[in-house]
């Protein structure tokens, strides 16, 4: 391996994004945040790093094993790279911006880093997009995120997009209101995550058939959430079941078209979650485009939200094509090439005379400026 080789190798899960990736990517950003703002959401940017102890509190607990730290050799504190970004929206609404007005509507984007990728997300650093709402628990705010996040995915082109609800805290209402021990709960909980309908033949009755009732209460949303509320649940599940119903019912309002499942029994990867959840999918993409729901600040302040995964989405996207690139021989006057940029070409400028087509060709330009016209090279 030479030194230049060994200098373009990188950690495993990082990589970098080269020219048309990684415009292509910051256009989709920027259109996504735009689509935000559009519904009244107002973007801040925390930092990367920030002091371990406030980084991993609340919501960011979770995310501890997928956390760098270093030393601040400053304070002599421990700090810690950001590996999702919500917990520091969550931090900043409840400082900074503790006495603005509630609902506050925030988005965000930024870079995370985490210790490990997984299966099918081997990248370790990838950009997330997302938006908060925070100081409100209602069926209404978890209607407009859903919304929300669906038409700015298909604003941006993805196909085939699916929305997966989930409620996380539903088997654990459950299991309470029935007074299930929590060996015979957890047993509940893993036979509905593995959809393992013959598991549940050792739970005591009525828990029997509750859990079974949620299992069938599983897949088109329509369905199944019309099922879940049939069913004889505890008075707090029943809550939740109502909720779900209600949700359906508007996103079938706003987005009739919209994939949209239901999966009652469903919490892996909603561990702080406490209500209505969701993850987003496109067909044929590996992973998830993005996944959020209801949650608690530490404050006791509720909030929804959701973050989109950048690498995920990429994947979701055609192949992006370069852009127009406009050659502009050696002393072409500046007023001429700034009047192009005004139209939206990318110009390039000859720096020195010759033979401009060539030049043209090896630089990748898509056109050469010929007297006043461009012409494809």
């Amino acid at each position: 391996m030479t030194d230049l080789e060994r200098m373009a190798l990188l950690p495993e899960g990082l990589r970098d994004d080269l020219p048309v990736a990684a415009a292509f990517e910051a256009a989709i950003v920027d259109r996504l945040l735009r689509h935000f703002a559009g519904f009244g959401y107002e973007r801040v940017k925390p930092p990367l790093v920030e002091f371990e102890d406030s980084l991993l509190a609340g919501t960011g607990a979770g995310l501890a094993p997928q956390t760098f730290r270093l030393m601040d050799p400053v304070s002599q504190r421990m700090m810690a790279v950001r590996a999702d970004m919500t917990p520091q929206i969550a931090r900043i609404a409840q400082s900074r911006l503790s006495k603005a007005p509630r609902p506050l509507r925030l988005s965000y984007a930024g870079d995370v880093l985490r210790v490990r990728g997984s299966q099918l997300r081997p990248e370790r650093q990838f950009v997330q997009v997302g938006a908060e709402l925070i100081g409100v628990a209602a069926v209404a705010a978890d209607a407009e995120i859903v919304q929300m996040a669906a038409e700015a995915l298909t604003a941006v082109g993805v196909k085939r997009l699916s929305v997966d609800l989930a409620l996380p805290t539903l088997v654990p209402a459950v299991a309470a209101g029935l007074g299930l021990d929590a060996a015979t709960a957890s047993a509940a909980r893993t036979a509905l995550d593995h959809k393992d309908g013959p598991a549940l033949a050792g739970l005591p009755s009525p828990a029997r058939e509750l859990m079974r009732g949620l299992l069938d209460a599983t897949g088109p949303a329509d369905r199944a959430a019309a099922a879940l509320v049939a069913l004889a649940l505890p008075s707090a599940a029943a809550a939740l079941a109502r909720e779900a119903e209600a949700l359906v019912a508007m996103l079938r309002a706003a987005l009739p078209d919209l994939a949209l499942t239901l999966d009652p029994g469903e919490h892996r990867g909603f561990e702080y979650q406490t209500g209505i959840s969701m993850t987003l999918f496109a067909k044929g993409v590996r992973g998830e485009l993005g996944r959020g729901g209801r949650y608690a600040l530490e404050s006791g302040e509720r909030a929804t939200g959701f973050t989109l995964y950048m690498d995920s989405l990429a994947r979701a996207l055609p192949e992006p094509k370069p852009a127009q690139r406009l050659y502009l021989p050696h002393g072409t006057p500046p007023a001429v090439a700034q009047a192009w940029r005004a139209q939206g070409w990318h110009t390039v400028a000859g720096l020195a005379s010759g033979d401009a087509s060539a030049e043209a060709r090896r630089l990748g330009c898509t056109h050469l400026l010929a007297g006043d016209t461009p012409q494809q090279v």
